[in-house]
């Protein structure tokens, strides 16, 4: 009984002392508290962290990429499976001039936020003397943005030849795995189908769990008819990624994955 009283002395003691305290003993700013959340089993949920800004896909970017693809499917179509002349330099149909057709007729609808009055352009391939000691067709033309070239290099693969055969693979092979959706492909290879420069569009992003690339090009399958060479127009074709390394992971020859800048937007 004692110890009841004694406690119950003490409480009162303590309930008389906090109510002498000034109220000016306590912060008067706010303190912002964390809130943290539990869902129905007592466990902590983790805030979504938001992504980084710029990272969203800008809408005027992805819409450029669906306008070049839909043209490259409106000449597959139009084309019907059937041979197309790919012999003079007004062919659209041969492999860089199919590129860069379907490139035009998109791009008067866009501008780069940087230099939105530069109407855009598609740099030609680098001419074979610049291209030494590589052969012709790895790469193209150093164009300045401001000049309305509106690609960047994304990635780059050159043989080295101060590597092994099996280490100059393993970089092709990572090369290859950076390919995204409207990167414009460009390469040097000597391959099945044929032996020198070669251009394509992807319309996929590399699969990692099918390890295949899809694209879209001119004329890499073809052949000559009376002296004049023809080129057939294909789309959403897919090959594994180790088939694009055979045909330019080789001596004096290479590839560069060329991608659209993020500052895309819509021409006013």
């Amino acid at each position: 009984m004692k110890t009841r009283r004694g406690i119950t002395r003490i409480i009162a003691a303590l309930l008389v002392l906090s109510a002498l305290l000034p109220v000016t003993a306590f912060p008067e700013e706010d303190v912002e508290i964390e809130e943290i959340l539990f869902d129905a089993e007592g466990n902590i949920i983790a805030e979504e962290t938001p992504a980084p800004a710029g990272e969203a896909e800008n809408p005027a970017r992805a819409d450029f990429i669906d306008d070049i693809i839909a043209t490259g499917k409106k000449v597959f179509d139009e084309a019907r499976g059937k041979l197309q002349r790919a012999q003079y330099k007004e062919d659209i149909y041969i492999c860089k001039n199919f590129t860069v057709y379907v490139f035009r007729q998109a791009r008067d609808k866009y501008r780069m936020a940087e230099f939105p009055d530069v109407k855009l352009k598609i740099p030609d391939n680098l001419p074979s003397a610049e291209c030494k000691p590589y052969y012709y067709g790895y790469c193209w033309k150093e164009v300045s943005a401001s000049d309305g070239n509106p690609f960047e290099i994304a990635a780059q693969f050159l043989y080295d030849k101060n590597l092994s055969e099996a280490e100059n693979r393993e970089k092709a092979m990572e090369f290859m795995r950076q390919i995204r959706r409207g990167d414009y492909f460009q390469m040097t290879a000597e391959y099945s189908h044929g032996n020198g420069a070669h251009s394509a569009v992807m319309i996929a992003d590399y699969n990692p769990e099918t390890d295949t690339v899809r694209w879209m090009d001119s004329n890499m399958v073809g052949k000559k008819i009376n002296g004049v060479r023809y080129g057939k127009v294909q789309f959403d074709e897919e090959e594994k990624i180790s088939w694009w390394v055979d045909a330019f992971c080789k001596k004096k020859r290479g590839a560069t994955i060329y991608r659209l800048r993020q500052d895309i937007i819509y021409a006013e």
